[in-house]
């Protein structure tokens, strides 16, 4: 099988079975919307058709705006028709870090070049919600709460491997985050030695709402580290 191949494959299988913490929802935008079956299947049979290697990077788990709605990790759907040149009209939405990852991606040399050697996906495969006060649904992230990491634990580690399974190479992984998303990689790589090396990167989103005056300097931190000597 092609790396997309096994990629689809994975997506379309991917399922949490377990038990939520009260006040939490799972999204799952592979069994929630079929546009987005169809869109994953053209952008991973455009990019990874082929038995190359791939590093793995790794962000937290996906936004209601980004691949909760695309299915692609830091891809909304602005970028995948303008950059991704993939067709997708069900709706618009737009994320600030699919904003900065694109820039990066047009740095390191474009779509191609980039998807061509970086798998981007995120510690936890699926995203979670919650209700705020006003009763909307938001985001919550799998480190939210000590009850939800437990609750996904065991998903995220069988869904980790399964990963690398697709053909990562594993001398050196990304992850995006460098607070508690980093913490938990590591403390799961010293448990389980995943990983040959963890590279921590300020998360696009931080980046975004924060230092977007320094954009360009992280662009460049990014381009340095994704430039490792395991890489060459």
């Amino acid at each position: 099988m092609t790396f997309s191949e096994k990629v689809i494959s994975f997506y379309n299988t991917l399922e949490f079975t377990g038990v939520l913490p009260p006040g939490i929802s799972i999204m799952n935008p592979f069994r929630d919307n079929p546009a987005v079956l169809t869109v994953t299947r053209n952008f991973y049979t455009k990019f990874y058709s082929d038995h190359d290697p791939r590093f793995l990077i790794l962000g937290i788990n996906p936004g209601r705006f980004g691949a909760g709605t695309t299915g692609i990790p830091f891809t909304d759907t602005i970028r995948l028709n303008e950059k991704c040149r993939i067709p997708f009209d069900a709706y618009r939405t737009y994320e600030p870090s699919s904003v900065f990852v694109y820039e990066l991606i047009e740095a390191f040399g474009g779509v191609h070049a980039f998807y061509g050697k970086f798998f981007v996906s995120a510690i936890c495969p699926l995203g979670f919600t919650r209700q705020n006060n006003k009763g909307k649904a938001v985001n919550f992230n799998y480190y939210d709460s000590q009850a939800l990491t437990k609750a996904v634990y065991g998903f995220i580690l069988e869904s980790l491997e399964k990963q690398v399974g697709l053909g990562i190479d594993i001398s050196v992984c990304y992850c995006l985050g460098t607070g508690r998303n980093e913490d938990f990689l590591r403390r799961l790589n010293e448990r389980y030695r995943i990983f040959k090396t963890i590279i921590g990167l300020e998360h696009p989103r931080y980046i975004m709402q924060y230092k977007s005056s320094q954009k360009q300097h992280y662009i460049g931190k990014y381009l340095a580290a994704l430039n490792h000597p395991n890489n060459s």
